[in-house]
């Protein structure tokens, strides 16, 4: 019997070169309307500030406006960084969405600023105190939206009791260990900082106490994926990903760039440093065809162990990517993990 895994999208809403925010918001809903329609889980979006060229800024606001075009699939946040708000306020904001769209709406929670130090302290004045408190915000967070909550004094509505489906986020241990500590499902941001994965989902998995939200471990590694009709082209069409990481690396803000040629010649531009950087990031990354990509794709969710797989696809054409997603769900769905 074929024992095939969920697959998810992680939606960062990149501006391409010679874009602007309108147009990528319009691709953003039309990459959801696909996704729901190819029978992809969850559609992810992710907490950045200070980006230019990042529409996702305003997450809860885009995650209601993805969840009213879409009917079925799961919309959540990949993430929220708790230490940038107020724990009742998020409870409010996500229990509204729950309220709006019932049993479809996932809260990520991530520690990090999503931004530059400037700009989290611009958002927050205590953002290193918050992020050191990120447990028991989490806790506080929880406690809004229980229904035993109806006897404090400070209340979360509508949020109470909506049971709104909470993950932990994270790229390190102290990720893993909180999410194995307060029994909820763990996501690992592989697709930029993968170094630990494999240490984290081990430790989790090890220690994780059952809760009321969750009997047993449950793990999703978001990873970089790029598909295409050969090899070459989706090589051709990574190097996007590639070039965005450098500039990430080097400080040099800019849109989305069109592919090149040869990945060898814009790697050979970067500094030692700048090279070791991007290769790091970049490690968990799958480009190919739908032949090497159901080779190397069933090698890492049979390693890894994950119960779920989320991907970024940052790709410069929105019929590339368009094509690439429906490749990978192809991809998926043809991967038997079932005993032989």
């Amino acid at each position: 019997m074929t024992n095939t895994i969920p697959i998810s999208i992680l939606e960062l809403a990149l501006i391409a070169q010679d874009s602007n925010a309108g147009v990528t918001l319009e691709k953003t809903k039309e990459v959801a309307q696909l996704a729901e329609n190819l029978g992809y889980k969850r559609f992810w979006l992710a907490e950045h500030h200070n980006m230019a060229h990042v529409a996702s800024s305003a997450t809860v606001v885009l995650i209601g406006y993805i969840a009213s075009q879409t009917q079925n699939i799961r919309v959540g946040s990949g993430g929220i960084m708790l230490p940038n708000h107020s724990p009742l306020i998020v409870a409010e904001q996500f229990g509204t969405l729950e309220t709006l769209y019932p049993n479809r709406i996932d809260l990520g929670l991530g520690r990090a600023p999503g931004t530059d130090a400037l700009t989290a302290q611009a958002i927050r004045k205590d953002f290193y105190e918050q992020s050191q408190q990120f447990p028991q915000n989490v806790t506080a967070l929880q406690n809004y939206f229980s229904v035993e909550n109806a006897t404090a004094n400070v209340r979360a509505f509508p949020a109470e009791g909506t049971n709104v489906p909470i993950w932990i986020l994270g790229s390190s241990m102290d990720s893993a260990a909180l999410a194995a500590a307060k029994g909820l499902p763990y996501a690992f941001a592989g697709h930029f900082a993968p170094r630990q994965m494999q240490q984290a989902f081990e430790f989790y998995r090890d220690n994780f106490q059952a809760s009321e939200f969750l009997a047993q471990p449950h793990t999703m590694a978001c990873v970089n994926a790029i598909a295409a009709d050969t090899d070459q082209e989706a090589e051709i069409l990574s190097t996007s990903l590639y070039q965005m990481f450098g500039n990430l690396v080097q400080n040099n803000r800019k849109p989305l760039q069109p592919p090149v040629d040869s990945l060898s010649h814009l790697m050979n531009e970067m500094s030692e440093e700048a090279r070791f950087h991007v290769n790091q990031m970049t490690a968990c990354s799958f480009v190919g065809s739908k032949g090497r990509l159901a080779t190397e794709l069933k090698e890492f969710i049979r390693f890894s162990r994950v119960d779920e797989l989320m991907i970024s696809s940052p790709i410069y054409n929105h019929q590339d990517k368009l094509k690439s997603l429906r490749l990978l769900k192809e991809v998926i769905d043809g991967i038997n993990l079932g005993k032989s």
